[in-house]
């Protein structure tokens, strides 16, 4: 029996584990390969996927295909779809549907380079920001017709949840306060009996009003994605896959505008639409870049900011949806002169008119480095009994269905104001009974005991920017902000 050294018995098993390890890497080396592979596939469908989702998927393709050669021989022939590659039908975590679109030969003017960098500047302040994952799934999603919450829309949180909320609270005006309620008088009862074709009218009117208002009441645009690229980007500008295939289609009759945006409410309303974005869109391009720029001054160069990983609506932005002006600031008129009566370089500017819909806000983190923005008698008395809440960086509606109460002061001893947040949590329209004569809170408050926000709900405090020292009755409702 042939003994080897130790030495030699030490290097041939050093060999073997480089032997296996080279084994080892190749096939590592291998499974990344393919794994690069199939990530490239699931992003050209616009599909974001966690790892655990490729091998499901790439199985389910792999049969696919399988049917798809078996139905080639049989028929000699395959759908459109599957002839340019497409993958249809994924059912994955977390992913994009594939856009919502229109024939590119619809009749719209294809946006070009200018146009899109314009945008991207007037929205982030550079042509190489792009939304993100939260803004790009956002769309206009009712409530179940024919429920409590039928008028309502599913607001996710984030940053584009401001533009839900403002269009909603144009939904409400809608549904509450114009022609479209035939009895003349108005219920609660009005907001639940909405069926999806009554939602979907709603959405377009809201929609249309703003986009009208911000066209100075003579025109408008709306933006709708086709199926065709229209620009090759340069290097100064981030590709998105999105906006580079708009087309904007502009109105000089409001009713034949609410009309277009009614034929095409898919487009805003469906998951994978895009639908906040096309939105946006279309409220700048209503506004137009020059007349945006004119409305800004110098503490606002842009309307959207960066917030902890998301972007976040600008306060000109809000102003924009409300007034159909982007003022920056939401005190009344304009600002000439700093607080020691100096001129200022540039005015700061403000809201000019009072609008269908108001604004309030409270955010207990400014009160604490400062003070709360004081919001002007132009935005906290609208002409409608509907505001749009900032709460602690989270939108709701406030809304009454008294069309008197801001017009009559003795409508405003003893009302109630209903709540809608937009969260899926909510499962009914909440009910606040707001009393300004009793003083009840004011007798709470004399007691002391310290940090006013911390005792009491933050929507209460809200409710108290408008109405000081007013008592709030949840009615059973648990506060819950």
């Amino acid at each position: 029996m042939l003994t080897l050294p130790a030495s030699d018995l030490y290097l041939l098993q050093m060999e073997r584990d480089i032997k296996f390890n080279s084994e080892e890497l190749d096939e590592i080396a291998s499974k990344r390969a393919e794994l690069d592979k199939w990530r490239e596939i699931f992003s050209s469908q616009g599909l974001e996927l966690n790892d655990a989702s490729i091998k499901k998927q790439k199985q389910k393709h792999q049969e696919s295909r399988k049917s798809e050669d078996e139905s080639e021989d049989g028929a000699g022939a395959t759908s459109s779809t599957k002839s340019h590659g497409q993958v249809a039908d994924f059912n994955v975590l977390y992913c994009i549907p594939k856009p919502v679109t229109i024939s590119s030969s619809l009749g719209g003017i294809p946006i070009t380079v200018d146009m899109a960098g314009n945008l991207r500047k007037i929205l982030f302040g550079n042509t190489f920001h792009i939304f993100n994952y939260e803004w790009k799934k956002s769309y206009f999603k009712f409530r179940e017709p024919f429920s409590d919450l039928s008028y309502a829309l599913k607001a996710e949180r984030g940053g584009s949840s401001a533009i839900q909320m403002a269009v909603q609270a144009n939904i409400i005006r809608y549904l509450l306060f114009t022609g479209s309620n035939e009895t003349g008088t108005v219920c609660l009862q009005d907001l639940y009996d909405v069926s999806q074709k009554k939602q979907e009218e709603a959405l377009a009117a809201a929609l249309t009003d703003i986009l009208w208002s911000a066209g100075d009441l003579q025109s408008g645009s709306v933006c709708l994605v086709s199926t065709d690229s229209y620009f090759t980007p340069s290097t100064e500008y981030k590709v998105d896959n999105f906006t580079e295939r708009v087309q904007l289609f502009k109105f000089i009759e409001k009713e034949i505008m609410q009309k277009f945006i009614y034929e095409h409410i898919q487009c805003f309303k469906e998951e994978g639409s895009h639908g906040v974005i096309l939105f946006l869109y279309s409220l700048i391009f209503s506004r137009t870049i020059d007349r945006l720029r004119e409305d800004l001054d110098s503490t606002t160069p842009h309307l959207l900011h960066s917030s902890l990983g998301n972007f976040v609506c600008r306060q000109a932005l809000l102003n924009l949806m409300l007034t159909g002006r982007a003022s920056p600031n939401v005190f009344n008129g304009n600002i000439q002169y700093d607080d020691q009566g100096s001129p200022l370089p540039l005015p700061l500017h403000g809201v000019l008119i009072r609008s269908d819909v108001g604004y309030l806000h409270w955010n207990r983190e400014v009160l604490q480095h400062g003070k709360l923005p004081m919001v002007g008698s132009m935005l906290k008395t609208p002409k409608l009994p509907i505001w749009l809440c900032n709460i602690n960086g989270t939108y709701s509606v406030l809304f009454s269905i008294n069309s008197s109460l801001l017009s009559d002061w003795k409508m405003e001893h003893l009302f109630d104001l209903y709540l809608y947040n937009g969260q899926p949590a909510q499962n009914h329209t909440v009910i606040l009974t707001i009393d300004t004569h009793s003083h009840h809170w004011e007798e709470g408050h004399d007691k002391g005991d310290g940090d006013l926000e911390k005792r009491f709900p933050s929507v209460e405090m809200t409710i108290r920017t408008k109405w000081e020292g007013a008592a709030i009755d949840w009615n059973g409702t648990v506060p819950f902000f």
